[in-house]
This record gives structure tokens, sequence and C-alpha cells, in this order.
């Protein structure tokens, strides 16, 4: 049985290198920093575990074990305009660390996954009809 092709020619340790500077803007966001300061006290571990999420998604290495879905809905300060948010500042790391068709390439794909994660905290947060929950 073969491997299946990349969906875009990327190494694993430029995945690496643009997770690391991602995490690295992310600890210093005023918004984002603080949702996350709550979650990770392994920059490291964590940072390993989303890039083997990439490898996964883009390399289709078989590397990853989690749900990103439920780490985010269980996570419980993880709101859907937040969204908005992480993908400018991930567009913006793809922009500066790689080529234009990487980039391009990877926000695509990590625009299709924040739309699913998107929909899923908003799912939970809304009670039919689209009215929030009152928590």
């Amino acid at each position: 049985m073969s491997a299946l092709p990349p969906k875009f020619q990327i190494s694993r340790d430029e995945i690496a290198g643009v997770v690391a500077t991602f995490y690295e803007r992310i600890r210093q966001h005023p918004g984002l920093g603080p949702v996350f300061a709550v979650h990770v006290d392994d920059w490291p571990a964590h940072e390993a575990k989303v890039t083997d999420f990439w490898a996964n998604a883009i390399l289709n290495e078989r590397v990853y074990d989690g749900s990103p879905m439920a780490a985010h809905v269980q996570a419980g300060n993880v709101r859907p305009g937040m969204f908005e948010t992480w993908l400018s500042l991930f567009d913006k790391v793809l922009a500066e660390n790689l080529t234009i068709d990487q980039a391009a390439a990877w926000s695509a794909l990590a625009h299709r996954i924040g739309r699913s994660l998107r929909a899923g905290v908003v799912e939970r947060a809304t009670l039919p009809g689209g009215i929030p929950k009152l928590r």
C-alpha cells in the first residue's frame, strides 16, 4: 500500500517552524493569549501536538492522536468570534514564513478546519433557532 502524497509541498520542519512562530504570537496576543494560557502549561508539548496535527493533515503522517473539536468545545472559553482573529494571525505567520503557494494552500486548509471548529462551538453554544444558551 502506498502512502498518500502531501496536500502540498512542505517539510515537517517548516510545519514545526510555523507552529512555533504562531504560538509565540498567540502568547503575546491580548485577546487570544489569555484564552490559551488557561489551558496550556507546557508550550513545547502543545506545539509538538499541533505540529503532529498539521503533519497529519498536510503530509498524511499518522502521528496525531486527538480531537480538535472536543478540545475546543471542552475548553469552555472558546467563543465563535475568536476564530476570525486566530485565522488572521495564522495567515500572517504563513505569509511571513512560507512561499506564496505554500501559504495559500495551508491557509485554505486552515480556514476549512476553522469553519468546522467554529460551527461546532456555535452549535454547542446555541439553542434551536440560534438563541444563545445561558451559562
